[in-house]
């Protein structure tokens, strides 16, 4: 499982409805994708939810490095470089995927939390300790997912969190709209620990 995602961030008097109606038109394009497990079309306001920030950000957890390559060397991301510019594409190694109690429900935030892993710090018990969060936010009622992965370049550990309708988000983080979710092989996503 890889996890991966850009953030194009917009002018603070963009009008967002851009973004909307840009995902309303394209955003069925991944609902059959082959590798992805999903795609989270991410969206912040600035001002909404505490975002200082007008920002699109889609969130993706792949199954196969093929699917992956495929959407970025295949053409697909190329519709959003010419319309935003060749953004950075930060990509992660998985750690754990759970499914939440809203499971299957369509979610409308998600939460994405960051924060480096510090040197000279037990690797194992670091990654443990992100799988066992991975699994406490997929207990919490309202979730739909829990994803955690690491970079080890950068070594930053990324926790990410979809929450259904209804679920006000319990966790700390960036909060963002869910414009829309691909999810065409989700439930071929792996469970759990990822090693």
């Amino acid at each position: 499982m890889h996890a991966m995602q850009y953030e194009i961030t917009l002018p603070a008097d963009y009008d967002m409805t851009v973004v909307r109606d840009r995902v309303a038109r394209v955003g069925h394009l991944l609902d059959a994708w082959d590798g992805l497990g999903f795609k989270a079309y991410l969206m912040r306001e600035r001002g909404v939810d505490g975002s200082p920030v007008n920002q699109y950000a889609p969130f993706y957890l792949w199954n196969t490095t093929q699917g992956m390559n495929s959407f970025l060397w295949g053409g697909a991301f190329q519709g959003l470089v010419n319309d935003f510019g060749r953004p950075v594409v930060q990509h992660w190694t998985g750690l754990a995927h759970e499914e939440g109690d809203a499971a299957g429900s369509a979610p409308v935030a998600a939460v994405r939390s960051r924060r480096p892993v510090a040197e000279g710090t037990d690797l194992s018990e670091v990654m443990a300790e992100a799988v066992r969060e991975t699994t406490r936010l997929a207990s919490l009622h309202g979730v739909v997912s829990a994803a955690a992965a690491v970079d080890p370049r950068h070594w930053e550990i990324v926790h990410f969190s979809l929450w259904a309708a209804g679920a006000s988000p319990r966790t700390a983080g960036e909060v963002f709209q869910v414009l829309h979710l691909s999810r065409p092989e989700r439930e071929s996503l792996p469970r759990g620990r990822q090693w």
